[in-house]
């Protein structure tokens, strides 16, 4: 061993406390995280917010609002994910710099954990998704980004509705199942349907709208993103093709325009996220869907969110923590958006 070279080691990292950062290449994540020394908080002590984001319940001034949503009145399988928000908030080993994008997303943006869209019945999906849309249009008014974490994929529709309430959006979605299907059972609101409801609203570009990871034996309950033009790229089109090739026809097809990132965690395979309503075997991997969301860095995100986490079935943990880290890349996302101006 280099003797010399030992000694420089210890004499900068010897009595080092562990919070500093003594090179330029990390000299940055220092100066982000300046008002959150090393051992500042426990991760299994006080109230959880999302990426231990201070808690405001008043989002005006933010340029990005993390949203809980637990509703899961839409779903036609397991029920559940009404509790996801609050499992991926006590998820702690996420963030707070993301090694790819080389950013602090919490030390450029200013964001914070706004709790919990506050709905009038734990019992009425027609009231749950007004009331959803109605909170929305308040954080879109204020000129706020949101994140947020479901509940079932049926609140995305009400999402949507306040982002495209005066031009309809894109949207790059993950998910095994294309939710655009019909009435079920004589409600058409529900967690299969969202996108078809959203493009018939006219808040949603279906020919700016890429679908990935779909696959399972719903294929046929989504005739309307053939039909209305949505891009369909299935889990064996990833598998086959590659990520690069998977997120150039998503790049090309949303194209400069607004758009949206939707996320159900079932479009990962049941193996990393069991924790789910309606699991489809022979899904995308985290690291796929990663890889993805980190090449989007160019273009015109105005929100996203990540549903179906249903943390019962999953006593590992495990779909939480992906949920989490999924959310963070978005946010991440959003950092260097920002930064790029």
């Amino acid at each position: 061993m280099d003797k010399a070279k030992l000694e420089k080691l210890r004499e900068r990292y010897a009595n080092a406390d562990g919070s500093e950062y003594l090179t330029e290449r990390f000299r940055h994540v220092g100066e982000k995280l300046a008002d959150r020394p090393n051992s500042s908080t426990k991760p299994y002590a006080g109230m959880p917010t999302f990426l231990d984001l201070p808690y405001k319940p008043d989002f005006v001034g933010l340029d990005v609002a993390i949203v809980g949503v637990p509703m899961d009145l839409g779903v036609t399988n397991r029920s559940g994910a009404r509790f996801g928000p609050r499992a991926v908030r006590t998820v702690e080993r996420v963030g707070p710099y993301s090694h790819v994008l080389d950013e602090v997303p919490r030390g450029v943006l200013n964001a914070a954990d706004v709790g919990d869209v506050p709905m009038r019945s734990r019992f009425s999906l027609a009231k749950s998704l007004e009331d959803i849309e109605a909170f929305y249009k308040k954080i879109v008014a204020a000129g706020v980004i949101p994140l947020s974490v479901g509940g079932d994929h049926s609140i995305s529709y009400s999402i949507l509705k306040a982002l495209g309430e005066h031009e309809p959006v894109g949207m790059v979605h993950i998910d095994a199942h294309m939710d655009t299907g019909g009435a079920w059972e004589g409600e058409k609101f529900h967690h299969g349907g969202p996108f078809r409801q959203a493009v018939l609203a006219g808040v949603l570009d279906p020919d700016r709208c890429v679908q990935i990871g779909i696959r399972g034996a719903s294929e046929c309950n989504g005739e309307f993103s053939f039909e209305s033009g949505m891009t369909v790229i299935h889990a064996e089109d990833v598998e086959r093709d590659g990520v690069d090739a998977t997120i150039a026809t998503a790049k090309k097809v949303v194209g400069d325009g607004p758009f949206y990132i939707t996320i159900d965690v079932d479009g990962i395979d049941p193996a990393y996220t069991p924790g789910t309503g309606t699991p489809e075997v022979g899904g995308l991997t985290p690291l796929q869907v990663q890889m993805m969301l980190r090449e989007l860095t160019d273009m015109n995100i105005i929100g996203g969110d990540v549903v179906e986490v249903a943390p019962q079935y999953d006593p590992t943990t495990n779909t939480a923590h992906v949920a989490a880290q999924l959310l963070f890349e978005l946010f991440a996302l959003l950092a260097v958006q920002l930064r790029k101006g």
